[in-house]
């Protein structure tokens, strides 16, 4: 895998990794890779700085193990270090958009309804709303496959 920083025609820069060189100008070429922050197609390799590396490691973070049988909870996966990079915030805003726009909102019937389509009770649909943990992990258990999504103000507001 090769990493570039990329810039689109906007000046926006964001990472990107590929196969190789030659992957990345193909899909490039065919105006495959977007700017995550303005969706712009027109996309370069930025200058980069080298990476050097020095005699002493640099240690890895500490990530929470789950023991046996433990699922950890939503709220302890997550980066640290403060906000979230634009650009991450730019694809989270995208992304909640595409949800609103392509599922029904069912607010805090989520895991009943859920539930509802899986038996066939009710029409098989997209859905996105609100349930706890607890909820979560009974659909799972019941074989129901549920994502949490970051939920992130709108970009219009």
């Amino acid at each position: 895998m090769i990493h570039y920083q990329l810039r689109c025609g906007q000046a926006h820069e964001f990472d990107g990794w590929f196969k190789d060189s030659a992957n990345f100008e193909s899909q490039a070429k065919r105006r495959l890779i977007e700017c995550p922050e303005c969706g712009a197609t027109d996309v370069q390799r930025a200058l980069m700085a080298p990476a050097v590396s020095t005699r002493e490691a640099i240690p890895a973070p500490a990530t929470p193990q789950a023991t046996e049988g433990e699922v950890l909870p939503p709220e302890r996966k997550v980066a640290a270090g403060g906000r979230a990079p634009a650009q991450v915030v730019a694809m989270l805003q995208r992304l909640r958009s595409e949800v609103e726009k392509n599922c029904d909102y069912v607010g805090n019937e989520f895991a009943d309804e859920a539930r509802k389509m899986h038996r066939g009770e009710s029409e098989r649909r997209a859905i996105y709303g609100e349930t706890t943990p607890e909820q979560a992990e009974s659909l799972a258990d019941e074989g129901i496959e549920v994502t949490a999504i970051p939920w992130v103000p709108r970009a219009d507001g």
